[in-house]
């Protein structure tokens, strides 16, 4: 049944993307896209890209997006797009400037018709095309052309006044602009300069790598020596901190590859492997130290009386850890420009099915935090649920686990708890111990008294035994044995310290019925015969003699302290 919610469930779910998008293309087939007023014409679309670059360069850092949106990046691979279109909207502003000063009256104002040129080239043209949608974009074959119509336009004279754009132009922009001719030509796929950088940056981050390395261990070192509890849970403590290197490693090679301005296709390769390196990095840095604040906050709580934080600190870290696992899957995917805007949709129609079939899921969730509220039991509390006897031994969100005494684990789903009668053997505060000590019929009374009296003073002198309630007195007289009731408790924290303090307790009765001459009785039966009184024996007392005399027993009885 739950195999058929399931697939029904995920069934929903790509109807419900398809739907999505159906409806999304339907929406668009019906409404004719609106251009933007900024490119509904060549004129609009090179004021939009001037006005937008002289205000980056005025500080104003947001209006980079404007300006890429009047480059035609559909030849460029989405996944550095974003790095490609700021590095082609600076070489665009460069051959502008290096080209001739922009007359914005001079450019036409139409909404249809060719495309306007601004210049050629010996490597290429710049222009501006209406594309199918109706928006004029510096076309395609222009963003092709750009890095070598730069190349060729570098030595020219800038034709434009004002700032000069070197401050703000990509780094590998002004080194070409400085370097010697050997360093600028392109021997294999790259240029020299290149790939002399590229191996600059491996090193740089290689060594990086090392030195946080060598740091986190030294920190590592050096803190486990106020916590050395820590290192018996969390491992080798040397490596704990490992990712960090790695991390930090992808980052520089991240950074440094932005800066060589790559072709597209070396750029895909190597951006796309260190984002994906750079993010598993971040993640599995996150994860390790889960694990190490999570044994410092275990050991914490062990210093406490209060035993909710021990349930509490491995229920923090499993949260901890999924959304480190869910951030981490959307960081990679963002990292990756993967985009999840229709499986959302379909995630928000399918989310009924979605729902149902993770009923148990949430009933489970919603016990363990019955359990945690209402403090029905904790890890080591001793629990009868049902016919399962055992010790809590872990809670999770989903199910607790229980060691019974026969060493087997038994899995409880939380949502049981909910409505489960649960006896907490483990929440006892006192821990009370019912039994009858027999001893021998011949056992003179001043010895039981002695006896009594002696295991009186045993639980005054027990640490562990209730002071201001007990009871210990001569209760019976049964078949074989004259019967003594012991009544006490022991307020311990666990069965292990009950079982340990009853021992002690046992073995100094024996040894104060030795020290007295006490004899503990078993079950016997003796044979008496009968032989006929001798005729001068002693008479049988009256009943006015029988009472005097059980006044005077009562009497000592009552006056002896």
């Amino acid at each position: 049944m739950k195999k058929i919610v399931a697939f029904c469930s995920l069934l929903l779910l790509f109807i419900g993307a398809s739907m999505a998008d159906s409806a999304s293309e339907g929406a668009e087939t019906k409404q004719p896209p609106q251009v933007p007023e900024a490119l509904q014409s060549p004129r609009a679309t090179m004021a939009t890209f001037l006005h937008a670059m002289n205000d980056i360069k005025r500080g104003k850092q947001e209006r980079m997006e404007d300006a890429v949106k009047t480059l035609d990046l559909s030849g460029v691979n989405p996944l550095v797009r974003k790095e490609r279109g700021e590095d082609l909207a600076w070489s665009l502003l460069e051959v502008l400037d290096r080209t001739r000063a922009v007359d914005l009256e001079r450019v036409p104002d139409r909404k249809e018709g060719d495309p306007w040129m601004f210049a050629r080239y010996r490597n290429g043209e710049v222009r501006i095309r209406r594309m199918d949608d109706g928006r004029w974009l510096f076309d395609r074959e222009t963003m092709d052309a750009l890095p070598a119509i730069l190349q060729e336009v570098a030595n020219r004279a800038r034709q434009v006044t004002g700032d000069d754009n070197s401050r703000w132009l990509p780094l590998h922009i002004r080194l070409q602009q400085h370097l010697p001719a050997w360093l600028v030509k392109r021997a294999f796929i790259l240029q020299n300069w290149q790939w002399l950088a590229l191996l600059i940056i491996i090193a740089v981050g290689v060594v990086a790598d090392r030195l946080a390395q060598l740091f986190s261990r030294a920190f590592m070192r050096h803190w486990l020596r106020r916590y050395p509890q820590v290192e018996r849970r969390i491992g080798d403590a040397d490596t704990r901190l490992r990712p960090l290197g790695l991390m930090l490693m992808a980052l520089i090679w991240w950074l440094g590859i932005l800066f060589l301005g790559l072709p597209e296709t070396v750029l895909l390769v190597l951006l796309v492997a260190v984002k994906l390196l750079a993010s598993i990095g971040v993640v599995w840095t996150a994860w390790r130290l889960v694990d190490v604040v999570s044994a410092l906050l275990t050991l914490k709580a062990e210093a406490t009386d209060n035993r909710v934080d021990d349930v509490l600190v491995p229920l923090v870290a499993r949260t901890l850890k999924i959304f480190i696992a869910a951030g981490g899957a959307i960081f990679v995917a963002n990292n990756l420009n993967i985009d999840i805007t229709g499986l959302l949709a379909g995630l928000g129609i399918g989310g009924l099915a979605f729902a149902l079939a993770a009923k148990d899921l949430v009933q489970n969730f919603f016990g363990s935090l019955t359990v945690l509220m209402d403090r029905t039991f904790t890890v080591g509390d001793w629990i009868i649920v049902g016919d399962i006897e055992g010790s809590v031994e872990d809670m999770g969100f989903r199910s607790t686990r229980i060691r019974t005494f026969y060493n087997s684990l038994v899995t409880i789903p939380n949502s049981r708890f909910i409505t489960a009668e649960v006896d907490n053997m483990g929440a006892r505060r006192y821990r009370r111990y019912k039994q009858k000590f027999g001893v021998t019929y011949d056992t003179p009374p001043e010895k039981i008294e002695a006896f009594c009296e002696g295991l009186r003073e045993i639980v005054r002198q027990h640490p562990y035994m209730r002071k201001d309630y007990f009871q210990i007195w001569f209760n019976d007289l049964g078949a074989s044995a004259l019967e003594i009731l012991i009544y006490v408790f022991w307020e311990t924290p666990d069965w292990t310290t009950e079982l340990r303090e009853r021992h002690r307790f046992l073995l100094d009765a024996l040894r104060l019925a030795e020290e007295l001459g006490v004899e503990f009785a078993f079950p016997t039966q003796t044979i008496y015969l009968h032989k006929e009184e001798p005729s001068g024996s002693k008479p049988s007392p009256s009943l006015e003699e029988a009472r005097e005399t059980a006044r005077r027993i009562a009497g000592e009885s009552l006056s002896a302290p």
